[in-house]
């Protein structure tokens, strides 16, 4: 069974240093990284996964991150998580699943995530759904 929490302590890591290696580090050299559910393009391999995380551009300063274990079976993790950003972007909600290999390191990651409504102040909420209008 592949240790979660090492593997999310390296991943967050890598966000910080964006260095290559680091992001190399997390996945197998043939891994493939969905950056959401039947993506026509994923990400293959070491070298389009580090160049499409350089392209995000995140810096450290530029995010914080929370997230939880949600369970494991065999090699396969189901990772839940927010990440805010400090520079004015939205704040997301994540789902991740991450396949393992045997030397886990992933060899499959598909993530999930979601940008948070931003409520106003003075919203007052819709007694009939729940839904705070905007």
């Amino acid at each position: 069974m592949t240790d979660v929490n090492s593997w999310m302590s390296q991943y967050i890591r890598a966000w910080t240093s964006n260095e290559p290696d680091d992001i190399r580090a997390l996945f197998t050299e043939d891994a493939i990284y969905y950056d959401r559910p039947n993506t026509e393009s994923p990400w293959n391999g070491h070298e389009e996964i580090v160049k499409a995380w350089l392209d995000a551009g995140d810096t450290p300063d530029d995010w914080t991150f929370e997230w939880t274990l949600l369970g494991q079976d065999g090699d396969t993790a189901f990772v839940q998580a927010v990440t805010t950003y400090l520079n004015g972007e939205p704040t997301y909600d994540n789902l991740w699943v991450i396949r393992f290999a045997q030397d886990g390191r992933a060899r499959e990651f598909t993530e999930w995530y979601m940008a948070r409504k931003e409520s106003t102040p003075d919203a007052e909420p819709d007694t009939t759904t729940g839904e705070v209008a905007q």
